[in-house]
């Protein structure tokens, strides 16, 4: 049974860093490709950030270029996303997908506010 954990979220000021995490189980993690979304209040859910399984390769939506991270332990089964510089439009719910396979994780919030 697949299952997607996410956590990290919370209240941070304009410029400031956070970093989610996503415990994945129930698959061979290392062979999927990983992303995260996100759903802001009135907006559909939007692709943040991609990870292959097999060599790590990754992209990104133009609005994070240059100030998110996505990346991968394989040997914890965890995803991570890590947001530097945020900006207000950032403020929405952050989800981990199992990508292309339908899986979602629970969801986090994040405010980006002072």
């Amino acid at each position: 049974q697949v299952q997607l954990v996410e956590s990290g979220g919370g209240l941070v000021q304009p410029g400031g860093s956070l970093r989610l995490s996503c415990a994945a189980s129930g698959f061979t993690f290392s062979t999927y490709a990983m992303s995260w979304y996100r759903q802001a209040p009135g907006k559909q859910r939007e692709l943040v950030a991609l990870i292959t399984g097999s060599d790590g390769s990754t992209t990104y939506a133009d609005s994070v270029k240059g100030r998110f991270t996505i990346s991968r332990d394989n040997g914890k089964n965890t995803v991570y996303l890590q947001m530097n510089r945020l900006k207000p439009e950032d403020t929405a719910v952050y989800y981990c997908n199992l990508y292309g396979q339908g899986y979602w994780g629970q969801g986090t919030q994040v405010t980006v506010s002072s």
